[in-house]
């Protein structure tokens, strides 16, 4: 319930401040399982990518909005646990695994889950390598995967900016259901998981039209050490990513 009032109070001040657009959400499908499968352009794609849909998209949210200290913890873990996401620990190994059985949860629910392939935002707008945790999600939940493109939530939000342009209307295109019935019973298979992910990430690209990179974008970021993202101490930083996900969650990779 604290879901959708959080997300039509500020959704509808949303919709008349920065005008955000959408095309194609008739293809998310209104019942059963789905993966969203979407780019990751900027802080601000975890509320407009969900946005116009009439469903509730659950996100993995790092644990970190959870385990806050103080007044700002606080609010902020309510704030997450009020709107239905789940903590995960994105440190790797067996933290990952488990993150994917939640992912598989919420899907055997019949919800939509949220997934961002690349792992993280990327550093300069352009599109990169999908990691094999959305390829697993789908073959052994044998959801649909519908894949998301962001545009122009680059410029609107860049990383590490606190305040949106107002110039910029932030958009989002919802493309066709990918299914992937010719792998089913190679879930472990690492050529096939490969496979599912790049076929994703090349749909994802044609709505987008970005500059595909075939490098992951943590790896990108490690080598340019470049310093942790700036805190969003805006409303933005509690608000938008819990009324529709909050950051990129990590699952394993092939």
């Amino acid at each position: 319930m604290f879901y959708w009032v959080a997300k039509y109070t500020l959704g509808i001040a949303l919709w008349v401040v920065f005008r955000p657009w959408s095309r194609g959400r008739r293809n998310v499908p209104r019942r059963g399982p789905v993966i969203l499968a979407s780019n990751h352009l900027s802080f601000s794609d975890h509320f407009f990518g969900p946005l116009p849909l009439p469903r509730k998209v659950v996100f993995l949210a790092k644990a970190e909005y959870f385990t806050g200290k103080g007044l700002k913890g606080l609010a902020s873990r309510m704030f997450f646990s009020g709107v239905g996401q789940i903590p995960i620990d994105r440190a790797g190994g067996e933290a990952s695994e488990r993150a994917l059985r939640s992912g598989l949860r919420v899907l055997a629910e019949g919800k939509v889950l949220g997934i961002y392939p690349e792992g993280t935002r990327s550093p300069d707008g352009r599109l990169y390598r999908g990691r094999t945790g959305v390829a697993r999600l789908a073959l052994e939940s044998r959801a649909p995967v519908v894949p998301c493109a962001m545009i122009s939530t680059f410029e609107f939000l860049p990383p590490g900016s606190h305040h949106p342009k107002l110039g910029v209307r932030p958009g989002v295109i919802f493309g066709k259901p990918m299914e992937f019935s010719r792998y089913h019973g190679r879930e472990t298979d690492r050529e096939a998981l490969r496979a599912v992910t790049d076929e994703i990430i090349a749909e994802i690209a044609k709505l987008s039209g970005q500059e595909y990179v075939n490098m992951y974008a943590k790896r990108v970021k490690e080598s340019a050490q470049e310093a942790p993202p700036a805190k969003e101490l805006s409303m933005l930083s509690i608000a938008l990513p819990a009324l529709s996900g909050a950051h990129c969650n990590r699952l394993p990779d092939g």
